[in-house]
């Protein structure tokens, strides 16, 4: 028993570094997005449907993740990371809008396959840490998303933009050895229980409270997240700044949402979930508003403090929704990954419709307002658990 609940440091940082090989391509796009509005003749919201394509799959992660209950999960880990660099890594190549959409739709059911099996499987390896665990894990991710940019920008710099399918071996390499590490993976306690009939319907009754304030949260913050994320290099070429200035923002920013990651899981072991979102929730809004007032040579400092708590949020919410310790952790974690990427692609679209008739910097300063609800949303979590509570209570 105590094996079970131990912190298993191999298989934890295997995952997590499957975690940085995929995401690395997956923050291919903004950076690329100035390049291919120019190349494509786009506008913002055109643009931004390439971001929701990316995402689209994503709403099929409850069928995905009842499918993940009864294979081999750890191989949708394996392959995951080459099919994703490939698609993405043509996505610089592609002649029409056309076969932009195709690649990254291809790259986006590939994301899903990952990312639903994944943070259960470091649920599995990190015992009584899970908090802990899920840092591990954002750092994976952050980290791509950091290093991502800068890899981006060095391959249009060195091969042009039609030439960055040169980077497509990382995935590939990625892949081989990940099938040597994870092969023998063999799911623990959560993983083994057994579905009973009916399980579908009572998990979705039971928990309807608590996914709804979760799904509210992140409503709120990827207006702000959009904004930042995708559209922030667009945002400095309007400011009259370079490629390279907007790709060191968006590294520091996602560098920072690294080290926010680490802190933010392991506190939220310590001080509790709803403690350490209400902390982000206000901090993160404060430090956008400032953003927003400041002159050139503070956005880059600016961008760090605003990253450390916007990514924060990430491995709570996911401890958050192990914590409910459901009989079906990879479906639970199917539904949270289907309102969070359904969700935010509705707002990615919103914010590129907004920029094309307000313009992007007006656009700024909504995003800023209603990040304002994540800390009404997350004032009501608490009651979200207990009524998941009285649920089980009935059963």
């Amino acid at each position: 028993m105590s094996e079970k609940k131990s912190f298993q440091k191999g298989t934890v940082f295997t995952v997590s570094l499957a975690h940085l090989a995929h995401d690395l391509y997956s923050s291919f796009l903004p950076p690329m997005l100035p390049l291919l509005i120019e190349k494509l003749g786009l506008s913002l919201a055109v643009a931004s449907l390439f971001d929701i394509l990316r995402r689209a799959p994503f709403l099929l992660n409850p069928f995905l993740g009842l499918l993940a209950e009864r294979v081999g999960a750890r191989y949708f880990v394996i392959l995951t990371p080459a099919v994703t660099g490939i698609a993405m890594s043509f996505v610089g190549l592609a002649p029409s809008v056309w076969i932009v959409c195709i690649l990254l739709l291809v790259a986006g059911i590939s994301a899903a396959l990952f990312h639903i099996p994944s943070p259960v499987m470091i649920k599995e390896s990190a015992g009584s840490r899970t908090g802990l665990g899920m840092s591990f894990f954002m750092v994976g991710g952050e980290g791509a998303r950091a290093l991502g940019p800068l890899i981006i920008t060095a391959g249009i710099s060195w091969w042009g933009l039609e030439g960055t399918y040169r980077l497509m071996p990382i995935g590939i390499a990625a892949s081989l050895i990940l099938y040597f590490k994870l092969r023998n993976f063999k799911p623990q306690t959560s993983l083994q229980k057994p579905r009973q009939k009916g399980d579908v319907k009572k998990l979705l009754i039971q928990y309807a409270p608590f996914l709804f304030i979760i799904g509210s949260f992140i409503l709120f913050q990827a207006w702000m997240k959009t904004a930042l994320v995708l559209f922030l290099p667009v945002y400095l070429k309007l400011q009259g700044l370079g490629l390279w200035y907007s790709g060191i923002s968006l590294a520091v920013l996602e560098l920072c949402g690294v080290v926010g990651v680490v802190v933010a899981g392991h506190l939220s072991d310590k001080i509790g979930r709803h403690k350490m979102l209400m902390i982000i929730a206000v901090a993160q809004t404060l430090l956008m508003g400032i953003f927003m007032i400041s002159p050139t040579p503070l956005l880059i400092p600016l961008l760090g403090l605003i990253g450390f708590f916007l990514f924060a949020s990430g491995p709570v919410i996911m401890a958050s929704v192990q914590d409910t310790n459901t009989a079906m952790p990879t479906f639970m974690n199917s539904i949270y990954m289907s309102v969070n990427f359904g969700v935010s692609s509705t707002v990615v679209l919103c914010v590129g419709l907004l920029g094309d008739a307000i313009g992007l910097e007006s656009t700024y300063w909504v995003c800023t307002i209603m990040s304002l609800g994540c800390i009404g949303v997350t004032m009501l979590l608490p009651w979200s658990i207990r009524a998941a509570s009285r649920e089980v209570s009935k059963s």
